[in-house]
């Protein structure tokens, strides 16, 4: 079994473990006007926490891919995300900020140059991984950071045990296109989908906001496509991604889906989209093997980038 595969399937263990810690030093307190920021999978982590953060009422939150983030505006904290904590981008954000903000890394390695360089670090080295593909810290990471925000972990880990094992909804054969949607703090989570697709598979996938799909990007919905939507849906955007011949996959409706029905009672359906994006990732990994290419290692892909 390949390192991903058991990875992925740890997951609800890593955010249960990951919950625990929500009182950590250095995370970001109500009111402060916050600015979050990472590379790539953890980029998206960040988005998805931001929107999260801001819609709850805990303050201005940004978030930045840290190559491009606006030095000349001042956050109260600067959190970053990075699971080795060597990216170059992220050490050197931490380092020209340092002084104005108070910064935090969420890290899988203590020793690391970001820990060294943030004020603070919070090590979630229980969910570091092996494979070069990030699963289970990034999601950790969230978790992590949606305890902080009051949430209860413990369903949406509840939710995870459930997506390790559910039939997967797309098939290589039958899907030669996914397009990602999201709404919210579920953008992040489709760019982290369709980002685990082209990493792994190097499967034609992207990524939108569910209202902005209709303004252009509907436009490749076909049969032999899928429209893969997380958490709240627009009306009606079952109907027109399927008058067009795309299949539309969504916990709440359709497919294998349906049969999570109220599973666990309460009159409660689907599944938290963090549970959602593990079923995505689980179809990443079946894309890749269903070509004969090996998830933990994509092509053109280092554990982290470093630059000279």
């Amino acid at each position: 079994m390949s390192h991903v595969k058991v990875e992925i399937a740890s997951q609800p263990d890593c955010w249960r473990q990951a919950a625990k810690m929500a009182d950590s030093a250095g995370l970001p307190l109500p009111g402060e006007r916050v600015a979050v920021s990472g590379c790539g999978t953890s980029w998206f982590m960040a988005k998805a926490y931001a929107a999260m953060r801001e819609a709850e009422g805990h303050g201005d939150t940004d978030a930045f891919q840290s190559s491009e983030f606006p030095l000349g505006r001042r956050y109260d904290r600067v959190l970053t995300i990075s699971r080795s904590g060597t990216t170059t981008e992220v050490v050197r954000l931490l380092d020209a900020v340092k002084g104005r903000s108070r910064t935090t890394v969420i890290t899988a390695d203590g020793g690391s140059p970001a820990a060294a360089a943030a004020d603070e670090a919070i090590v979630l080295d229980f969910a570091d991984e092996l494979s070069v593909v990030q699963t289970r810290f990034a999601t950790s990471a969230l978790a992590l950071l949606r305890a902080h925000l009051n949430y209860d972990i413990e369903p949406v880990a509840a939710d995870a045990e459930v997506a390790v094992r559910l039939p997967l909804p797309v098939h290589p054969a039958l899907a030669k296109q996914i397009t990602f949607l999201g709404r919210g703090w579920t953008i992040g989570l489709a760019e982290e989908a369709a980002l685990k697709c082209r990493e792994a598979a190097g499967w034609w996938a992207e990524a939108y906001p569910a209202m902005d799909y209709r303004h252009g990007p509907v436009s490749i919905a076909a049969p032999g496509r899928v429209v893969w939507a997380f958490g709240e849906i627009p009306a009606n955007l079952c109907e027109e991604v399927e008058s067009t011949g795309a299949a539309f996959v969504h916990s709440r409706y359709n497919g294998g889906y349906a049969a999570l029905g109220n599973w666990r009672g309460g009159g409660r359906t689907g599944l938290d989209p963090m549970a959602d994006l593990v079923v995505a990732q689980r179809v990443a990994v079946l894309l890749a093997t269903s070509q004969g290419l090996d998830p933990d290692h994509p092509r053109n892909l280092t554990r982290s980038v470093v630059l000279a």
